[in-house]
């Protein structure tokens, strides 16, 4: 099954204060395997990024006056997505302004199945952080790349989340049976183990008295 992993970065936080996207990120897996199916932009927002926006990301103006226009990558973004769920990261947020760029050129909204990894966390960790930092420290994930936030690092680190969260891990050996440990292949990942079986005194005499026999056939 194809997904994209996908992030956006912005000039603000609402879209209720005009604030839009600045850009696009997107990665496709294929039953949870990154495929070299990428689509990324940087976009022209055709507004000023709020000094807290140039904080997280590091996008100037004068930088993104230069780029793409939103409606001149829509086509190749909906077709970059087309018949497939979208992983997303706080996917409300993300949602509200790709919904809201669609509205400005005069386009439906996304209508894609969507996976919210915040959601996810949030249920799978009560109480804890669920932020993409925390999740990656939690499931031990290198995030040093990640020193500003930008759409295609998030995603890479995304979809890494995004396996572990769902249990989708490469499935370990443990060589030491216990009495809980069942393969749990129903719950998407497998447990694997060597069972030793210890021969009993019969079979332990039977096995003496074959190699006593055949070393004197080989030896005599």
């Amino acid at each position: 099954m194809k997904e994209i992993v996908l992030d956006t970065e912005t000039t603000g936080i609402s879209v209720k204060d005009g604030h839009r996207i600045v850009e696009i990120g997107c990665i496709e897996l294929n039953n949870l395997i990154p495929t070299k199916n990428i689509f990324h932009y940087y976009l022209n927002p055709e507004r000023k990024v709020s000094e807290q926006a140039f904080k997280i990301h590091g996008y100037n103006d004068e930088f993104l006056s230069k780029q793409k226009k939103f409606n001149e990558i829509s086509d190749e973004f909906l077709e970059f997505i087309k018949n497939k769920r979208l992983i997303i990261h706080n996917a409300e947020f993300d949602l509200a302004h790709l919904n809201n760029e669609f509205q400005l050129i005069g386009k439906d909204k996304i209508d894609n199945e969507i996976v919210d990894t915040l959601v996810l966390a949030r249920e799978k960790f009560p109480g804890s952080q669920i932020s993409l930092d925390a999740l990656c420290k939690r499931f031990r994930i290198d995030n040093s790349r990640r020193v500003t936030h930008t759409a295609l690092v998030d995603c890479d680190l995304l979809a890494k989340v995004y396996i572990n969260l769902i249990d989708q891990k490469e499935p370990t050996l443990n060589f030491q049976e216990t009495n809980n440990q069942k393969q749990k292949s129903n719950k998407g990942y497998s447990s694997y183990f060597k069972k030793i079986i210890k021969p009993s005194e019969i079979e332990l005499k039977k096995h003496k008295e074959y190699l006593n026999q055949n070393l004197k056939k080989n030896f005599f």
